[in-house]
């Protein structure tokens, strides 16, 4: 029987067929213009939901996964580094595809592609929105309309983000690995280093096993979803196998829950990390920002529904943070022990 079973390896989600994810905190773009891809600030602290069953609410404990804080309009991105053999990942915001705009399937499609294929695709920064760009990930709460989901379903039921990973077919597979084994097994992308290492954070404190402040019953938490931001420059990558190639069902899934810095320290009784960093003072330090191109891959062409969907400034207003471009030199060119299984639920 397939291992269906995920895990949490420091602040790594590891899916079935070894897919890694994390999930990067980095500078929030301005929403015009298209940008270089920011920079890593360091990783989220990402703890199980099981863990913490007397003060989650219970709709969580219900849905089972995980859970990271975030600050209101706080940009993220999500690293696949440390994924060894292909993979097929879907990624939802709110149960909406962020690849191809579409409702939340447990199977992969095509026309429109509704997955990023591993290890190729090594990060993805936002909802595929335009031809080589994407818009960023924002955090905003549930029930103003601002979030992706809201905005192509028109309710906000789900929030959070939702992963589900599907493997290679065995013996195509098996092909790929004896392909690798004949080119001397090339390394795989190092899971560290490069884009998202630029400037990182002091490491989260260690979950503990303390009550949180305040005790008493779980109660309901302020909901957050994903929304958009700025555009940038990078590509969702077309899938050059067959469909055919991929597992019929998912290997995993997990559902990933997005919580606000005070619920994080009630919940949890741990400090959440700090408020993201001034882009400005990031740019005027002279610090990296990066761009990201493969010749060898196709890039997916966006849907409608993405394309339609407005940034969180149109519905939460100009926050007036003072904008500064990275110079030329600041641009950097990129290329070409386990711990317990995280509970799924019902979603």
């Amino acid at each position: 029987m397939a291992n269906t079973t995920v895990r949490i390896e420091g602040n790594t989600l590891r899916l079935p067929g070894d897919v890694a994810v994390r999930f990067i905190r980095t500078l929030r773009l301005p929403e015009s213009g298209t940008h270089p891809l920011p920079p890593g600030l360091g990783e989220f602290p990402v703890r199980r939901v099981a863990d913490f069953p007397d003060t989650v609410p219970e709709a969580w404990r219900a849905r089972g996964g995980v859970m990271l804080p975030v600050y209101l309009r706080e940009a993220m991105w999500l690293s696949f580094g440390g994924t060894t053999e292909p993979a097929a990942l879907q990624v939802g915001v709110g149960k909406v595809c962020a690849v191809s705009g579409k409702p939340w399937s447990d199977r992969l499609a095509r026309k429109p592609q509704n997955y990023v294929v591993l290890p190729r695709q090594p990060w993805l920064d936002g909802i595929n929105s335009g031809k080589g760009t994407v818009r960023q990930f924002v955090a905003v709460p549930l029930g103003l309309g601002a979030t992706v989901e809201g905005q192509v379903t028109g309710e906000e039921v789900w929030g959070g983000v939702q992963l589900q990973s599907f493997a290679l077919k065995e013996p195509k597979l098996a092909a790929w690995r004896e392909e690798q084994r004949r080119r001397s097994q090339v390394p795989p992308m190092p899971q560290f280093g490069g884009y998202g290492a630029a400037m990182p954070m002091a490491a989260p404190p260690a979950p503990g096993s303390a009550p949180a402040p305040g005790g008493g019953a779980p109660r309901a938490a302020a909901a957050m979803g994903l929304g958009v931001g700025g555009s940038m420059r990078q590509e969702v990558y077309e899938d050059d196998r067959p469909l055919s190639d991929w597992a019929e069902r998912p290997g995993g899934r997990v559902f990933v829950h997005l919580v606000t810095p005070p619920e994080w320290r009630r919940i949890t009784g741990e400090a959440p990390p700090p408020s993201p960093v001034d882009r400005a003072a990031y740019t005027r330090a002279g610090l990296p920002w990066f761009d990201y191109y493969d010749e060898d891959a196709g890039d997916l062409a966006p849907t409608d529904t993405l394309g339609a969907v407005q940034p969180v400034g149109d519905w939460l207003g100009d926050d007036h943070e003072p904008w500064q471009a990275p110079t030329p030199g600041q641009v950097v060119p990129l290329k070409d022990a386990q711990g317990k299984p995280v509970e799924d639920g019902d979603w």
